[in-house]
């Protein structure tokens, strides 16, 4: 029988908006999928033109998004601000800091151009989102661990593959089971002093939601690194790293999403590395030395 995962309404202290360094415009994608219907209007309509909520009256945005005003002034409080005039300001700051608007393409330039900006804007608001001493907790929370169990399926499973690769060459303890009945498995043998990290884009993938679910009742340190802020995976997560949400899609994925999955699993490869950097040279050069017996003269 299937395990229902419970999904709470509040999240970790990683969620809040607390840190003023965290892109506004960013934050409410993140949270798109959490939203309520009414709150999902009214952030449509912010994402939709956000300078023009800018220059807005409280009254207009109503008139625009069909919310009450007391609904507005709901969500503004729901992203961590204490009300609609709080929540231009922010609007504002996010606006000048990125210099262009949120989640558009530059009019000029190939289609390669357009490609490499979105990828550079997702990878400039994951460093933003995701604070410097959250992200060292994590990474010493990963050092720490006895052995690592990495949790994922289907499109996010070659980031999960690929973080079991990096630790490895590290010398840590880690495995990434491609099998989803198996991965589960082995999230029931988890137990304190060990650590999980689920990887889901939408954070709502319920097989890896489980596993997280099961490894933190068992006592194991929980990661999740998503692309969806509030969402399932996170209400199991001791910690959560955040790729920016990204609005162009590609067949079924955000392609600027997994990007940003990627340059996170980096840091932290680069972090142990840095921070262990004889036996990662030792480890480094013993691989080397065997895998160049394979290549072709």
């Amino acid at each position: 029988m299937r395990r229902k995962t419970a999904v709470s309404k509040t999240s970790s202290s990683a969620e809040t908006l607390a840190d003023t360094r965290r892109p506004l415009l960013t934050y409410i994608k993140g949270i798109l999928a959490s939203l309520n219907p009414t709150d999902r209007l009214i952030a449509d309509c912010v994402l939709a033109d956000p300078e023009k909520v800018i220059s807005s009256s409280i009254a207009q945005l109503k008139e625009d998004c069909g919310a009450s005003v007391g609904a507005i002034v709901a969500f503004c409080r729901r992203v961590g601000l204490t009300g609609f005039a709080e929540f231009k300001i922010a609007l504002a700051r996010d606006l000048a800091q990125s210099g262009l608007p949120a989640g558009q393409f530059q009019e000029n330039g190939s289609l390669l151009e357009k490609v490499f900006h979105v990828h550079a804007q997702s990878l400039s608001e994951t460093l933003q989102i995701n604070p410097p001493a959250q992200f060292e907790r994590i990474a010493q929370a990963i050092d720490k661990g006895r052995r690592v169990e990495l949790f994922s399926i289907g499109l996010s499973y070659p980031v999960a593959h690929t973080a079991y690769c990096k630790f490895l060459l590290l010398g840590l303890h880690a495995s990434a089971h491609f099998d989803s009945h198996i991965q589960l498995i082995a999230s029931t043998q988890l137990e304190k002093g060990d650590v999980a990290i689920g990887i889901s884009l939408s954070g709502t993938t319920r097989e890896t939601v489980e596993c997280l679910e099961v490894a933190k009742a068992k006592g194991a340190t929980t990661i999740a690194l998503t692309n969806a802020m509030k969402s399932p995976i996170t209400t199991h997560a001791d910690f959560c790293l955040y790729a920016t949400p990204s609005e162009i899609k590609y067949f079924q994925a955000p392609l600027a999403s997994r990007v940003t999955q990627l340059a996170l699993i980096d840091a932290l490869f680069v972090f142990l590395a840095l921070k262990h950097k004889t036996r990662t040279a030792t480890t480094l050069q013993q691989s080397s030395e065997e895998l160049i017996k394979r290549r072709i003269e």
